[in-house]
């Protein structure tokens, strides 16, 4: 893995990224393969990097977190997702699912729930798109009465990243009219009677991190569960979005960053024509092209954390980050490919898989045209 030069705000987030790296390279990096071919979910390190507090690094230390800068969390995903993009977008939906109980939850919720949300024992699941409306999440049908102290919930949820594995899932449902106003979220423990996941889907890449849908047949979830007031769902999930968006340019950053290392690694030790085929014209400038574009998008990434992090409006930014890094992956991954060849078609060596990988983060946390729709409208 090559050695990517960073500017930190602190001392401590530059021990923090050593830690990680080491982490990634000790028990990512020897593992990816091996559980991917599977698609085994690797649970025990999930909680390894819980317990080394890499699951609630933007969170408040008040509630067990490690209070550091989006900008340095994201260079903590970036590393992992350099490792296996797998783990570093199971860490990004986990941060995600936190996000509606850490910054809109009561203060009598956050004490009773949140150490254990962010303390790494702990996996979180974030449930809003439908199988009838993914990008349309502003009408979502499922629906969840008042019922005494209970709300029931009934309607079913799809693609859902850590379905069957989580703890908790975070459920955006519909408690008044329709459109946005109408949505409220709740905190569902995984062993909420009548939450149900369902088969999981069979994808292209991720293979080891389930995705699913989940069911609710008449879940009841207890009043108190109910994270801000009713209707204010849509804003909670909304803005959980923009924060998201940045987890996933950052896992595009570094997946397609281990793909141009392991490909450079290879164009220097593989010889055509009696010499080293970095050496040639050709395949050197789709190299060079690669590296300027991922710290184009690593740039602009880190702009938008660093607006988000002194409290300015980032949202734009944000969905800059996740268009381009994106993008950016699926180019870099496609090229590293054919960098390799006839060797890059086959499982042998690990830019097959990145290939597969990158597609998906063109899809998760809003597609790339609802990106390009955000963009334009703030035009």
């Amino acid at each position: 893995m090559s050695s990517v030069a960073r500017l930190l705000p602190t001392p401590e987030a530059h021990d923090l990224l050593e830690l990680t790296s080491e982490l990634a390279d000790k028990e990512l990096a020897p593992n990816a393969d091996d559980y991917e071919a599977r698609g085994e979910f690797p649970r025990e390190l999930i909680r390894t990097l819980g317990r080394s507090g890499l699951l609630g690094l933007p969170y408040s230390a008040e509630y067990g977190g490690a209070e550091q800068p989006y900008e340095v969390y994201l260079q903590v995903l970036e590393i992992l997702a350099g490792r296996w993009v797998g783990i570093a977008e199971a860490v990004s939906v986990h941060t995600l699912a936190c996000y509606p109980l850490a910054h809109h939850g009561s203060t009598e919720q956050r004490e009773r729930w949140l150490p254990d949300l962010i303390g790494g024992e702990l996996l979180g699941a974030y449930c809003l798109s439908e199988p009838a409306g993914g990008s349309d999440a502003a009408n979502l049908t499922t629906r969840a009465v008042r019922e005494g102290d209970d709300y029931v919930v009934t309607g079913t949820k799809a693609w859902i990243t850590h379905a069957g594995v989580a703890d908790f899932y975070n459920v955006f449902c519909r408690t008044g009219g329709p459109g946005p106003k109408g949505i409220s979220c709740l905190l569902a423990p995984a062993d909420t009677p009548g939450l149900n996941p369902q088969a999981r889907e069979k994808t292209m890449g991720l293979r080891a991190s389930p995705v699913a849908q989940v069911a609710l047949d008449g879940a009841v979830v207890p009043a108190g569960r109910l994270i801000g007031a009713e209707g204010e769902g849509f804003r909670i999930a909304m803005g959980a979005l923009d924060s998201g968006r940045l987890g996933i340019a950052a896992c595009a950053v570094g997946l397609a960053q281990g793909a141009l290392d392991y490909a450079t690694g290879y164009a220097k030790e593989r010889v055509q024509f009696g010499r080293p085929i970095i050496e040639m014209q050709g395949l050197g400038f789709m190299l060079a092209d690669a590296a300027t574009e991922i710290a184009a998008a690593r740039a602009l990434m880190l702009h938008a954390a660093r607006l988000r992090d002194a409290g300015l409006a980032y949202s734009t930014e944000a969905a800059k980050a996740k268009l381009f890094a994106t993008d950016m992956a699926m180019k870099v991954c496609t090229d590293m490919v054919q960098v390799l060849g006839g060797a890059g078609y086959v499982a042998d060596h690990p830019v097959e898989r990145y290939f597969r990988e990158a597609k998906v983060l063109q899809i998760v946390e809003g597609t790339n045209q609802i990106q390009r729709m955000v963009i334009a409208r703030s035009l």
